[in-house]
């Protein structure tokens, strides 16, 4: 969700914006990179001023699929609520979390436990002790500690969390009447996952998997996460289980079907809105977007990226699409 390659984009959207000039994100760019240089991110303070309520807002993108979604969604409810937006798709952490902090960008998706563990990195160095964890209310404490002292306000998760996850073949599962992972663990089947380098030594990955759930990983087949070569592997046998997440939408295209990790390895990363707290700390900034978490399930925002990433629409049509059939815009 996070290990992108860095980049700038900008596209208008809500009322009375246009197209954000290359030039303003080239110059946004540089703003950003030398504040990062010096030491004022780091020492902040106490916040004591109120919360902002500025009338035109940047919401940023971390410019993959589900960010670019979530980005429109943002920028249409704020719209609505009678906010000036533009998006700017930064598909960087290091650079938009910066940018956030210094109010060049106001508001931007982010997901709880891996946003915290990250901030906490940041606060106390790379050897920091994870604070992200499956209870989703001591992450989003941890969170909002560690945002704070930031200038950044987290507000209130939704139902939708993109996590990782574990897929099998459905005719594999069938065979073996596997619907969680505990099951798999109880089999006894060896199992060659298909995953990232990374996943030998990450504790939701193969460790999680077998000290959690008793599964005899034999192998683990260096394809990526979610990959298509690593979801084929699976459908085709070469290996019997793959990582993904819980949003990918494109499982039954390879014939795939998830395992419930029903004893709660991966962490919390519910979906949540992260906003600049002098900019659009105020209340009708967090009434607006809100609304969404009355209506978004992981499964509709599955959905969403299968529209984009295999039907090939525009986020910015699905995300509008996506609102109007919830009742939270105005037919057109």
């Amino acid at each position: 969700m996070s290990g992108r390659t860095s980049g700038w984009t900008g596209r208008g959207t809500g009322r009375g914006t246009g197209t954000v000039r290359t030039a303003v994100a080239v110059g946004l760019l540089l703003t950003v990179v030398s504040c990062t240089t010096g030491p004022s991110l780091e020492h902040r303070g106490e916040i004591t001023a109120p919360p902002g309520d500025s009338s035109h807002l940047t919401i940023g993108s971390a410019g993959f699929t589900e960010s670019d979604l979530l980005a429109q969604m943002y920028a249409l409810l704020l719209g609505r609520a009678g906010y000036h937006t533009r998006i700017l798709s930064v598909t960087n952490r290091e650079i938009y979390e910066p940018a956030l902090e210094s109010g060049q960008i106001d508001v931007v998706p982010e997901y709880a436990a891996t946003f915290a563990d990250w901030l906490n990195t940041r606060a106390h160095g790379p050897g920091a002790r994870p604070v992200g964890s499956p209870d989703l209310a001591a992450t989003m404490r941890a969170l909002r500690a560690l945002a704070a002292p930031r200038g950044l306000t987290v507000l209130d998760p939704g139902r939708a969390v993109d996590q990782n996850a574990f897929a099998v073949a459905a005719s594999y599962a069938a065979k073996h009447r596997l619907r969680t992972l505990s099951d798999l663990g109880a089999s006894g089947l060896p199992v060659r996952l298909a995953a990232g380098d990374e996943c030998v030594e990450r504790p939701y990955c193969e460790p999680g998997l077998r000290k959690t759930y008793g599964i005899d990983i034999t192998a683990v087949d260096p394809k990526g996460v979610g990959t298509t070569p690593a979801k084929k592997a699976v459908q085709d046998g070469q290996d019997q289980m793959v990582l993904t997440t819980t949003t990918d939408a494109t499982l039954d295209q390879f014939g795939l079907v998830l395992l419930a990790d029903d004893k709660h390895l991966q962490n919390a990363d519910y979906i949540v809105p992260v906003v600049n707290r002098s900019r659009a700390g105020a209340a009708g900034v967090t009434r607006a977007l809100d609304k969404l978490n009355t209506v978004l399930t992981t499964r509709d925002l599955a959905s969403m990226n299968e529209q984009v990433d295999s039907w090939r629409r525009l986020p910015e049509d699905v995300a509008g699409a996506y609102l109007t059939s919830k009742g939270l815009l105005p037919s057109p």
